[in-house]
């Protein structure tokens, strides 16, 4: 890539491949990979992808295809493309998965201090400048991302889009609500894990069997097969993975430990994510955004994740690198720090920080006759019920009238429900949704919340809710609580004409219509029948808050803005 300004590192070497390199941790367990380097004797720096996948298919000689399960975990990104542009690219397994020795520890600290002293090993080779990166996406950005919140000494910069930051929010239990689908899915991609149960090495076999019979008395869990196969063998497989996420069930110590520590990080870091995998890695970006204290940049695409294998962003990542570890100005510092793009314009925005500074956040509020306006109130407009069972799964919607204006939503939103229920816990799912002017729905991004976690922390902005999801505490049949849902960010110009829609249920029984939403999918459900209410009256404003970056000058019109139908006056 070049312009009549810079250039980056020109495609001139051969590739010489190293297979099933060894190097021995502190602790005697040893890590293997593969090292490619350019074919000559000079040193150059080192790009390091660290994962728990095969090795062996992280780049192979294959034709990329659209992303999908079964390829899901190629993402270390084409090493002969770094390689033959005068990179090092080693890509290595941690400790307990492909052929490296000791046991596996789900993203745990000593996984990340094994990867500083990696770092370390091929700062310190002959063929080696001393500068290091790293670069990948999903598993390789968030162990990314760990790695530099530690500082080892050689690492200069980071590659990292596509990547949780919070475990616990991000991937595991989203509003509190276990999501199990993509966790008993994921385990099949690890590479020959060797896992044993960290709960049990951290509390003993005693407390480790009692954690493992009062979960089993948890009726949501005992519904989903999977989840009680797990329980009942948590000695078979990886059953003991999924059993340690059982058992943590709040936010806390395990997840503090296995979730990225963005403020500490002072590196440079490109971040990252794409609008549609809101189930999974976009969070992650605006969190990391937000905490990182190094150079940033950050791209959000459209939402389509990235072919398989990975190899998008290898032009914009060599500027990166050329830029951190060769010192080349390719100008890559220059350009505005926030790139989003907007569908459906196909165009991209800029920004300059995170939420946009130019975001007008307008209360909308739930009507009766399921109407979503920013009108206020009024007296008695009473309330909306819908039965939630293991038969039935209702729901409640909210549209407004078809714009009048071109209306571009860019960032967090927030619902606040007032609500009530014959249960004691209600689990809401929050779908903000675009309709067509032919009146079909679109998905554009969802909130969780499992209301008995309703409670906030004290770190919680107005646009943007924490829940703490430290303890439960029920709910009392027919008492009506306010409760908030952070709706992960979003970026959608409706177009005159369209209009905007929250849906509200009690499971997340819709069948996806891709790869991304079913990452948002397969989450627990309540076991046994309930009434949900939602109330909206003066007193009980149930509301949404969309950041509004452009048009909304005016508002939405209950009439539509359709004036051929208004009677005419003499």
């Amino acid at each position: 890539m070049f312009t009549t300004k810079w250039t980056t590192s020109e495609r001139k070497y051969d590739v010489i491949v190293e297979r099933d390199v060894k190097v021995r941790m502190p602790d005697g367990v040893t890590l293997e990979g593969d090292i490619y380097h350019p074919a000559s004797g000079e040193r150059f720096p080192v790009i390091l992808g660290a994962h728990a996948y095969n090795k062996n298919l992280q780049s192979p000689p294959m034709r990329p295809v659209g992303f999908t399960p079964m390829r899901g975990y190629m993402e270390s990104g084409d090493s002969t493309f770094f390689a033959r542009r005068g990179y090092i690219h080693a890509v290595f397994n941690v400790r307990g998965s492909g052929n490296s020795g000791g046991f596996y520890q789900l993203m745990g600290p000593l996984e990340v201090r094994d990867v500083c002293d990696l770092i370390d090993w091929l700062a310190a080779q002959s063929w080696s400048n001393g500068d290091v990166g790293m670069f990948g996406v999903s598993y390789f950005a968030r162990l990314a991302k760990a790695v530099a919140a530690l500082r080892p000494k050689p690492l200069k910069a980071i590659f990292a889009p596509f990547a949780g930051t919070d475990d616990y929010r991000h991937r595991c239990y989203h509003g509190g609500i276990l999501a199990h689908g993509f966790l008993t899915h994921w385990r099949n991609s690890l590479h020959r894990p060797n896992y044993r149960s960290l709960y049990k090495e951290a509390h003993g076999e005693a407390a480790y069997k009692e954690a493992i019979a009062q979960a089993m008395r948890d009726e949501e869990i005992m519904a989903v097969p999977g989840l009680r196969e797990a329980l009942q063998n948590p000695d078979v497989g990886t059953n003991a993975l999924v059993v340690d996420v059982l058992l943590n069930p709040f936010d806390g110590e395990f997840w503090h430990e296995r979730s990225a520590h963005d403020g500490n990080a002072t590196v440079p870091a490109y971040l990252g994510a794409c609008w549609g995998n809101y189930g999974l890695h976009l969070p992650g970006a605006f969190t990391a955004w937000k905490d990182w204290n190094g150079p940033k940049k950050m791209v959000i695409g459209p939402g389509i994740y990235l072919d398989r294998p990975l190899y998008q962003y290898q032009d914009e990542s060599l500027r990166w690198f050329d830029y951190w570890l060769k010192g080349i100005d390719t100008g890559v510092m220059d350009e505005p720090p926030i790139r989003c793009f907007i569908p459906p314009t196909g165009e991209w925005k800029i920004l300059n920080d995170w939420p946009p500074p130019e975001a007008r956040w307008t209360t909308f509020y739930l009507h009766k006759d399921e109407i979503l306006s920013e009108h206020e109130l009024w007296p008695g407009e009473g309330v909306d019920s819908f039965d939630e069972s293991p038969f039935e799964h209702g729901s409640a919607t909210y549209v407004t009238p078809p714009l009048v204006e071109n209306t571009e939503v860019l960032g967090p939103s927030v619902l606040t429900l007032y609500l009530s229920t014959t249960d004691t816990d209600v689990l809401l799912f929050a779908t903000l949704l675009l309709i067509d002017r032919q009146g079909k729905e679109h998905e554009l991004t969802r909130g969780w919340l499992r209301a008995s976690q309703r409670r906030l922390r004290d770190d919680s902005e107005p646009w943007e809710p924490v829940l703490a999801h430290e303890k439960r505490e029920p709910l009392e049949p027919g008492k009506i609580y306010e409760v908030k849902i952070p709706i992960v960010p979003t970026g959608r110009l409706f177009q005159a004409g369209e209009r905007i829609a929250i849906r509200i249920k009690g499971a997340d029984d819709e069948p996806p219509v891709n790869s991304l939403q079913a990452l948002a999918r397969n989450h627990l459900r309540r076991p046994r029948p309930a009434r949900i209410t939602i109330h909206h009256d003066e007193s009980h404003p149930s509301h949404l808050d969309l950041p509004i970056t452009c048009g909304n000058v005016i508002g939405t019109f209950f009439s539509g803005g359709d004036i051929s139908s208004f009677g005419l006056s003499h």
